[in-house]
C-alpha cells in the first residue's frame, strides 16, 4: 500500500475532467446569437434578445426585445426592437422603442426613429432622427394593442375600458 510503486501497465481508468459548463447568467439571459459566418434573407423574429454578427437582408422585428449588431454584423435590413445598439453596419430604418444606441465602429445609412438616442463619437451615421413623443406614444399604442390581442382583449380609445373579446 505505502511504498508500492505504481508500474506503467497498471489499467487503473483515470477520471476525465468534467466539460466547461456555461456561464449561468449566459443562459438567463436568453440570449441568440447570428454568428459571423451566418448570411440570412427574409423576415427575422424572434422572442429574444438577438446578437447578430452575420449577414442579415430583409426586415428584423423585435419589438419586445434586445437587438445587437456586433462589430462584424451587416444588415441591409429595417428594424424595429425594444432596443437598438449597432456596433456594425445597417443600411435601413432603426426603430427603437426605448433607445437606439450607435457606437463609434458604427455605420448606419438610415433614419432613426426612437425616444432616445446615444451616439458615441466616431460612429458614422447618414439620414434623420425623429424623437418626437407623438411618434412614441404611436408605438406604445400599437404596443398595448398588441398586448391586448395576445390576451384576448379588445382596445378601448379611452384608458382603462378594455373589453373581453367573447369567441
Amino acid at each position: 500500500m505505502f511504498g508500492k510503486k505504481r508500474s506503467d501497465d497498471d489499467d487503473t481508468p483515470v477520471a476525465a475532467k468534467p466539460a466547461k459548463v456555461p456561464d449561468p447568467d449566459v443562459r438567463k439571459r436568453n440570449v441568440s446569437v447570428i454568428g459571423p459566418t451566418l448570411k440570412f434573407k427574409g423576415e427575422l423574429s424572434a422572442n429574444e434578445d438577438l446578437i447578430i454578427e452575420g449577414e442579415i437582408e430583409g426586415s428584423i422585428a423585435h419589438q419586445d426585445k434586445n437587438l445587437t449588431i456586433g462589430r462584424e454584423g451587416r444588415v441591409k435590413a429595417n428594424i424595429h426592437a425594444s432596443s437598438v445598439e449597432i456596433l456594425g453596419r445597417v443600411e435601413g430604418d432603426v426603430r427603437g422603442d426605448e433607445v437606439v444606441r450607435l457606437h463609434k465602429s458604427a455605420v448606419v445609412e438610415g433614419n432613426i426613429y426612437s425616444p432616445r438616442i446615444m451616439m458615441e463619437d466616431g460612429a458614422n451615421f447618414s439620414g434623420s432622427i425623429d424623437m418626437s413623443m407623438k411618434n412614441a406614444s404611436l408605438m406604445h399604442s400599437e404596443k398595448k394593442q398588441e398586448a391586448l390581442k395576445r390576451a384576448n382583449l379588445s382596445f378601448a380609445d379611452t384608458p382603462g375600458q378594455a373589453q373581453k373579446i367573447t369567441p
